[in-house]
């Protein structure tokens, strides 16, 4: 059942991208203007307006104390995926939208290296459903990504920021973030 609903997991997106999302072209990931040279954790930095540093897989256990770490996604909050082979340094993604208990909207720098991605499906493919493996969509090839990533969970920003926000924020953001703040 479990590989049922992943196959048909795209289209869904691919669905509800075409309903609202998408960043304005309407389709699940999106590019945000051209090539944009910037990191992953500078550019989530410039559109939530956390105060962590360094590696994206770093900022877990920075935001202890200082941020709410939750294991369940909510606009606004940063998902925060673990260092691996393919992802020396973590990585991380800001939640644009909660589709449901197991599939989210992301906006993120460089996951797709030089580019901006809104709205981007990510899914939770963990046994227990506490997202600590999740598989996100692969813009060139237009579909969702095969391999399984470990994640941390989620931190919350002092203010989150709705969809609507962060879509009409992200130019801004990357702006910021190219200018290395």
């Amino acid at each position: 059942m479990r590989r049922i609903a992943f196959r048909l997991l795209p289209l869904l997106c691919l669905a509800l991208a075409a309903c609202g999302g998408g960043g304005g072209a309407g389709h699940p990931g999106d590019y945000v203007g051209g090539a944009a040279p910037v990191e992953c954790a500078p550019f989530a930095r410039a559109l939530t307006g956390v105060s962590l540093s360094g590696p994206a897989a770093d900022w877990w256990q920075q935001a202890e104390g200082r941020y709410t770490r939750m294991q369940r996604p909510e606009v606004g909050s940063l998902l925060v995926l673990r260092r691996s082979g393919r992802l020396p340094s973590g990585h991380v993604a800001v939640v644009s939208q909660v589709l449901s208990r197991r599939q989210i909207m992301v906006t993120q720098a460089n996951w797709v290296h030089h580019r901006v991605t809104a709205d981007q499906p990510v899914i939770d493919v963990s046994d227990n459903g506490d997202w600590s493996a999740v598989r996100v969509w692969w813009p060139p090839s237009g579909q969702m990504g095969v391999s399984d990533y470990p994640a941390f969970g989620f931190i919350r920003p002092d203010h989150p920021i709705g969809h609507d926000r962060l879509v009409a924020t992200t130019p801004a953001a990357v702006r910021i973030a190219e200018g290395g703040w």
